[in-house]
């Protein structure tokens, strides 16, 4: 007779492992707004004197298939990464590099200019631009005497 050991966190153990699979949910996303992303790509966000910089790995992506746009004080970066055909896949042991869709969209601060943002694709990795609104410099108001 075996003898099976109770384990009360296994449960516990699974979901974790279940919920780890999962893509992360994009920062900023709206509430009950369904996606279908099939993956999602890492960014680095990045704030300097004059603006942000959005780094975003998208390798194997052609720059003609991302799309990146604003509205409503959110900017959002979709595409898609081609798949391969199954014919294609036959003799893998293992894939691991996701393909499909993929959506991230985030909100913009106040001080973006949103009239100025660029985009470009270098090495599988698009950097995205987002220039700082040129703020008015404080004046000083002088008092004249009125006698």
């Amino acid at each position: 007779m075996s003898i099976d050991r109770y384990q009360p966190w296994s449960l516990m153990d699974q979901l974790r492992r279940e919920m780890a699979r999962m893509p992360p949910s994009s920062p900023g996303a709206e509430e009950g707004v369904a996606t279908d992303s099939d993956w999602v790509p890492a960014v680095d966000i990045r704030e300097e004197a004059d603006g942000f910089i959005i780094l975003a790995d998208v390798p194997g992506v052609e720059p003609a298939a991302i799309e990146v746009h604003t509205e409503n004080g959110l900017l959002t970066i979709a595409g898609e990464r081609e798949s391969e055909g199954k014919a294609a896949r036959e003799g893998y042991k293992r894939v691991e590099r996701s393909r499909g869709r993929f959506f991230r969209r985030f909100t913009l601060p106040d001080t973006a200019d949103l009239e100025s943002i660029t985009a470009k694709s270098r090495n599988g990795v698009l950097e995205i631009r987002i220039p700082k609104l040129a703020q008015r410099q404080p004046r000083r108001i002088s008092v004249v005497d009125q006698e």
